[in-house]
C-alpha cells in the first residue's frame, strides 16, 4: 500500500483548514447576520455556539480523519461498513455546492476587472440582474452567458491545476498565498472602510447591543446556524484534511485554533461592511437599517453603490474587495472539490489525477447550468436547500449516529486526548450528545415546518415564491438526489477492502 500524503507543516494544515472554513459567507453573511440578531449582543449567544458546538464538531471531524486515516466514506466504512452511507451524503453535498459556488467567484473576477472604470454604472442592481446576469425566468435555461462563463473556467483551471498538484504541493501551498494575500487585503479594505466619513455610524449600529435580543430562540439558532455553515463542518471536508495528518498530532489545539481564526476573520468582515454601510448611510441622508443587507445583494449591489460613492480610489476598493471574495472562495473550493477527489480516488482505486478529471470534470460540466441566464434561479433554490436539508439535517445525523447509536464518542475522546495538549473532558460528549442535537434538531423541525406549511397557508408558499415543478426538482429533488446517490455509492466495492475500526490506528 503507498504512503498516505500528508501535510508538509502543522501550519499548512491550519491555514488549509481556516481557508476552507473563511469563505465567502464570512463576508456576507456573518454581519448581516449579528446585526438583524442583537447586534453587539450577539456575540453572546455566536461565543456560546463556537464553544458548545463549533469547536466541538471541528474536534469531532479532526479525530475522525486523523483516527481512520481516510476521506469521508472511507472513514466511515472503516468506522462501521453500515454507516458508510452518511460519508457519501456529505460528499455529494459538497459536489452540488462545488458546482454553484465556483460560478459565484467568477462573478467576483468579473466584478474585480469591472472595478477598474467602474463599469456597473450608478444603477448597480439593475446591470447585475439585467447587463450581467441577463436573468431569464425561473425554469429556463435562455442560454450561456459568456461574461459568467469566461471566468468560470478560469475558476475551475485554478481549482483542478491545485488538486493535481496533490496535498503538499498544491493544496498547502495555494493556501500559504491565498490566506495571508486574503488577510493582508482585507486589513486594508477594513482601515479603509473605518477611516470614511459616516463609519462611526454603521459600527455603532453593528457593535451597539440589543440585550432584548438574546431572550428570543430565534437569536440563538442563528447563532448556531451561522457558527455550523461557516466552519464547512458535516460536507466531508474536516475528515479528509485531519486525514492527511501525521501520526502525531494536537487535534483539540488545531480545532481551537481553526474555530476562533475563523470567528476572527468574520469580526474582521463584520467591521469593514458596516463601516462602509455608515459610509453609504451618510451619503444618503438616511440610516444604515435602511441601506444594511446580506447575501449577494449586498456583494454585487450595495457594495458597487459604495464604491461609486468614494472619495478617492474608489477603483482600489472594489479591486481589493472583490479579490478577497475571489480568494476567499478558491480556498473553499478547492477544500470542498478535494473531499470527492480524494473519495472517488479511495472507493475505486484510481489515481488522484484521474478522480481529478473524473470528480472534477463533471463538476465543471455541471456548473454551466449556474452560467446560463437562468442560472441565477437554480443557484438560488439549490443552494438553499442544499444547505438547510443537506449540511444541517447531515449534522444532525453525524451527531446523532455517532452520539447515541454508535456510542463512539469515549473512543474519539480517548484517541484525541492521547495526542493533544488540550484534554476534552465531559462537557465535550455534553456538547454534542445533548445540545448540539437538540440545537440542530430544533432547527431542522422548524426549517420542515416553514417550508411545508406554507404550501397550505398560500397559493404558492413555495421558496421566494418559486413556481411548484421548478422547486421539487431543483429544491427538494437536488437536496434529495444528494442522499440517493450517496446510498447508491455504497453498493460498490471497494478495490481495496477498507480496514475494520479494530484493526485501523488509534
Amino acid at each position: 500500500m503507498s504512503m498516505r500524503e500528508q501535510w508538509g507543516t502543522r501550519a499548512g494544515f491550519i491555514m488549509a483548514a481556516v481557508g476552507s472554513a473563511v469563505g465567502l459567507g464570512n463576508i456576507w453573511r456573518f454581519p448581516a447576520t449579528a446585526f438583524e440578531n442583537g447586534g453587539g449582543a450577539f456575540f453572546i449567544p455566536y461565543l456560546f455556539a463556537l464553544l458548545t458546538a463549533g469547536i466541538p464538531l471541528l474536534i469531532l471531524e479532526f479525530t475522525i480523519g486523523h483516527k481512520y486515516r481516510g476521506s469521508a466514506p472511507l472513514s466511515y466504512a472503516r468506522m462501521n461498513k453500515k454507516s458508510e452511507w452518511i460519508g457519501w451524503w456529505m460528499v455529494l453535498v459538497a459536489f452540488v455546492i462545488s458546482t454553484y459556488y465556483s460560478v459565484i467567484i467568477g462573478w467576483a473576477i468579473s466584478y474585480s476587472i469591472f472595478s477598474f472604470n467602474l463599469h456597473w454604472g450608478e444603477d448597480t442592481e439593475t446591470f447585475l440582474f439585467e447587463n450581467f446576469l441577463q436573468v431569464t425566468e425561473a425554469g429556463q435555461f435562455g442560454g450561456l452567458v459568456p461574461g459568467i462563463l469566461i471566468p468560470l473556467i478560469i475558476v475551475w483551471a485554478i481549482t483542478l491545476g491545485v488538486l493535481f498538484r496533490g496535498v503538499k504541493k498544491g493544496i498547502e501551498l495555494a493556501n500559504r498565498i491565498f490566506i495571508p494575500t486574503l488577510c493582508i487585503i482585507f486589513v486594508i479594505i477594513v482601515i479603509r472602510a473605518v477611516t470614511l466619513p459616516g463609519a462611526a455610524q454603521g459600527l455603532q449600529a453593528f457593535f451597539e447591543p440589543d440585550f432584548g435580543a438574546i431572550t428570543s430562540g430565534g437569536v440563538w439558532v442563528a447563532a448556531y446556524g451561522q457558527i455550523f455553515f461557516s466552519l464547512s463542518i458535516a460536507f466531508a471536508i474536516m475528515i479528509t484534511y485531519s486525514s492527511y495528518l501525521p501520526k502525531k498530532s494536537d487535534i483539540t489545539n488545531n480545532a481551537f485554533i481553526t474555530g476562533f481564526s475563523n470567528s476572527s476573520f468574520e469580526l474582521l468582515a463584520g467591521i469593514g461592511i458596516f463601516g462602509a454601510l455608515g459610509f453609504m448611510a451618510s451619503q444618503a441622508g438616511t440610516t444604515v437599517e435602511e441601506v444594511a443587507s446580506g447575501g449577494i445583494g449586498l456583494a454585487f449591489v450595495v457594495i458597487p453603490q459604495i464604491i461609486n460613492q468614494f472619495p478617492a480610489l474608489s477603483w482600489l476598493f472594489g479591486f481589493l474587495f472583490f479579490a478577497s471574495l475571489v480568494l476567499a472562495g478558491l480556498s473553499s473550493l478547492i477544500s470542498i472539490t478535494e473531499t470527492y477527489v480524494k473519495a472517488l480516488s479511495e472507493k475505486f482505486n484510481i489515481s488522484r489525477a484521474k478522480a481529478v478529471v473524473f470528480g472534477g470534470g463533471l463538476a465543471a460540466l455541471i456548473s454551466l447550468i449556474y452560467a446560463t441566464r437562468g442560472g441565477i434561479n437554480f443557484l438560488d433554490a439549490a443552494d438553499y436547500f442544499i444547505n438547510q436539508f443537506g449540511v444541517a439535517l447531515l449534522g444532525l445525523v453525524e451527531v446523532v449516529a455517532l452520539a447515541w447509536f454508535m456510542r463512539k464518542l469515549g473512543t474519539f475522546q480517548s484517541h484525541a486526548n492521547a495526542i493533544s495538549d488540550i484534554r476534552v473532558g465531559g462537557w465535550w460528549k455534553v456538547c454534542l450528545g445533548i445540545i448540539t442535537p437538540v440545537v440542530l434538531g430544533y432547527m431542522m423541525f422548524d426549517l420542515f415546518r416553514q417550508n411545508l406549511m406554507k404550501q397550505f397557508e398560500t397559493d404558492n408558499g413555495n421558496y421566494e415564491g418559486y413556481p411548484d415543478l421548478f422547486i421539487l426538482v431543483n429544491g427538494w429533488g437536488v437536496a434529495a438526489a444528494a442522499l440517493i446517490i450517496g446510498i447508491i455509492f455504497t453498493v460498490f466495492r471497494w478495490k481495496n477492502k477498507p480496514e475494520s475500526d479494530a484493526d485501523e490506528g488509534a
